[in-house]
């Protein structure tokens, strides 16, 4: 209904105006986030992401060997796949390592960069 009244010109109800002033009140806790702060959360997403796809590549690759029942080119596939899992994993644990260590020994804390805002 206030949509149609908007369209023909006429002023929106005084509630409505209220709300829209105090847009800027609602918003303010996001004025508070930085892009450094979203490339941190984005980089232990990312990692998680990789260990547990990693994992469940793990799990799939020990239920193929299961299933294979001594077959010589499924039990191949099977072995094939856990190992990439296992490669995936380490490098997912490794990137984490490097990580951390850089942060307690050099004090270079590269998951918590600094960069500014643009505006």
């Amino acid at each position: 209904m206030f949509k149609t009244l908007l369209a023909q010109g006429l002023p929106a109800p005084a509630a409505e105006q209220a709300d829209v002033a105090d847009i800027d009140a609602r918003f303010q806790p996001l004025l508070a986030y930085t892009p450094a702060m979203f490339l941190r959360t984005l980089l232990n997403i990312l990692l998680g992401a990789a260990g547990v796809v990693s994992f469940i590549f793990l799990l799939w690759g020990g239920l193929q060997w299961i299933m294979a029942g001594g077959d010589k080119e499924g039990t191949e596939k099977a072995r094939k796949k856990i190992t990439a899992a296992l490669i995936g994993l380490a490098i997912v644990f490794s990137a984490y390592a490097l990580l951390y260590i850089l942060r307690v020994l050099f004090n270079i804390d590269l998951i918590q960069i600094d960069i500014r805002q643009i505006a």
